[in-house]
């Protein structure tokens, strides 16, 4: 009964931290934005593009509010290269990687419960930006069990970048190329 309820304890403190990480308040009523024209769901209501910590792998599918919405090259004008980094094309990418990269400009449905979570960008390869600038979507690797270590970041100003090492390198996609 103890393991249980540590369980439970341990559970709802990820999910509180999950909330900090992201800048929400924990709140019952609704949609509680963390800055003004950005709207995420409440945690306590299950959506899957919010997933908890504890929860991975393919799920129920998901879509972001239009304002959680990356704009793209496909929106009406090319993104510059911010970084520093190598570019791949977007016809370069794997197919499972331009189908998510489609997702994404559609704000989903996604696979995955965790894709559009917040990316932290603690590796420090990608532009330095404030919290919550970054999300992360699962590039699905054939043969997989898991959601594998392929990964397309996107940003806040449309910026996206592909790293098929679980955020080791990255490449800044050229969008419509």
């Amino acid at each position: 009964m103890r393991r249980l309820l540590a369980a439970v304890v341990l559970t709802v403190l990820l999910g509180v931290a999950l909330l900090v990480s992201n800048g929400l308040q924990l709140q019952t009523g609704g949609p509680v934005p963390a800055e003004s024209g950005s709207a995420q769901s409440s945690p306590l209501q299950a959506s899957p593009t919010q997933a908890g910590p504890t929860q991975a792998g393919p799920a129920r599918s998901g879509t972001l509010p239009p304002s959680s919405v990356p704009p793209s090259a496909a929106d009406g004008g090319a993104v510059a290269n911010p970084s520093r980094l190598p570019t791949i094309r977007e016809s370069q990418l794997p197919r499972e990687g331009r189908t998510t990269l489609a997702l994404i400009r559609r704000g989903g449905p996604f696979p995955y419960e965790r894709d559009g979570v917040t990316f932290g960008n603690f590796e420090r390869i990608l532009p330095r930006k404030s919290g919550g600038y970054y999300r992360e979507y699962t590039v699905p690797t054939p043969g997989e069990s898991d959601r594998g270590a392929r990964r397309i970041v996107a940003g806040k100003a449309g910026e996206k970048y592909y790293t098929a090492d679980h955020y080791d390198s990255f490449k800044f996609i050229a969008e419509g190329k």
